[in-house]
């Protein structure tokens, strides 16, 4: 009865965290304008710490949705619960003129747990992507004294509801798919007010709803060397898959809301996404590992425009290090990783775009029960545009994971 109640309790928490992810953004970046905004890390803690790392990452302790093959690592007495929370102080700068800003929000939750020795399934929240930004200018009507001040801003985003499941038929090979729920909304306003008072201002909004089902289908091989050394590589392929949207465009001139249209039907897709990548570890040592990601955004459409995009190619790789998994002194237990990753823009920006670095480090704090982690993870980011008109922007992020794991399925004597 007390395990029931805490499935319905972890449940609950998946539910509501549904609203804070939707409610909250994540970005100010104004090339969240184009496309489906900024593409959100799927990482979780330790492969964030290692440059974003995944596909061949196969860790015990941790949730892993970026291969779903991964779930069937997990300890057959094992419940894993993982949430992570992120903060974020960007900077942009364009023509000398430079702005800060501030946010955060809970960035995904997940649960993992066996159902079988060789059979394990994991259920979570995870964001896709994060519209959110404000900018304008003011200029001088032609022939008058009157301003024109003209602001453009936007907020939303796409999450996404996932199952998983992943099966170990032999030994060192493991095969695994997520089934996802995608969904979301996108909201664009462009105003136009005028410093007169016999003019109107205009304001034009435009809103995106979209909705469907996504796939990711991975497989994991582990060959090991000796008895405390081990190499797995791993790949993971998304199909191109057409998107359920629905538009809904307006005008309102001063209080006034005008008759808008609601399209139906136009054509929106998510891209074929190839990933591949390996880890090395020494157990209770070390580990080092790299993932490389091609997506084919060039051949899918937005708005019926299939133009819009670039493909989007990103390289991470990172490593962690453990003094003395064995040691009480908990700095000695701590497990230290750094990584590093550049990608370029999946979105075209006045026919180019730009190219995204990324550095991070991070701890691994064991709880007392030796099983449950507090991950940390700092990150440097840089924004850098082909050209030189186009804004530089930096972030400096912050990210708690916690891994809740617990022997849930332990049978204790009674003597």
């Amino acid at each position: 009865m007390l395990r029931s109640k805490k499935v319905v309790a972890l449940f609950s928490a998946l539910i509501l965290s549904q609203v804070s992810l939707i409610a909250q953004n994540n970005t100010n970046s104004p090339y969240t304008r184009f496309g489906w905004g900024q593409l959100a890390d799927p990482s979780f803690g330790a492969g964030k710490a290692m440059g974003g790392i995944g596909y061949g990452l196969r860790n015990n302790k941790q949730v892993n949705p970026l291969n779903p093959a991964s779930y069937s690592n997990v300890d057959s007495l094992t419940f894993m619960l993982d949430i992570g929370v992120t903060a974020q102080m960007s900077r942009f700068e364009q023509g000398g003129t430079s702005t800060k800003n501030v946010n955060g929000n809970l960035e995904y939750i997940a649960m993992q747990f066996p159902i079988h020795k060789k059979l394990a399934v994991s259920i979570g929240l995870l964001p896709v992507s994060f519209v959110g930004y404000e900018y304008g200018s003011s200029e001088k009507v032609d022939g008058s004294d009157v301003y024109a001040t003209q602001v453009f801003n936007g907020t939303g985003g796409l999450s996404e509801v996932y199952g998983g499941v992943s099966y170990k038929p032999f030994n060192r090979f493991s095969i695994g798919a997520n089934i996802g729920y995608m969904f979301g909304s996108v909201t664009h306003n462009q105003q136009v007010a005028y410093s007169s008072s016999d003019a109107y201002s205009t304001t034009n909004i435009q809103k995106v709803r979209v909705s469907d089902m996504k796939f990711d289908l991975g497989i994991q091989y582990t060959q090991p060397f000796g008895k405390d050394k081990s190499l797995t590589l791993g790949a993971v392929y998304s199909p191109k898959m057409k998107v359920n949207g629905t538009s809904y465009n307006y005008t309102i001139v001063g209080s006034s809301e005008n008759q808008g249209d609601t399209i139906r039907g136009q054509k929106f897709d998510m891209p074929n996404s190839y990933g591949a990548g390996f880890t090395f570890v020494k157990k209770d040592k070390y580990m080092f590992g790299a993932d490389v990601l091609y997506q084919q955004w060039k051949d899918t459409r937005f708005f019926d425009n299939s133009e819009a995009f670039n493909n989007r190619f990103r390289v991470g790789f990172g490593g962690e290090y453990t003094p003395d998994a064995m040691a009480r002194n908990i700095f000695k237990r701590m497990k230290y990783r750094a990584g590093a990753y550049v990608n370029n823009s999946y979105v075209k920006i006045d026919n180019s775009g730009y190219d995204e670095y990324g550095a991070s480090i991070g701890f691994g704090i064991p709880m007392l029960d030796n099983r449950s982690v507090v991950n940390l993870v700092f990150e440097y980011v840089k924004i850098k545009p082909e050209i030189s008109k186009l804004i530089d922007e930096q972030y400096f992020k912050f990210t708690v994971n916690y891994t809740f794991n617990e022997r849930w399925f332990y049978k204790q004597k009674i003597k």
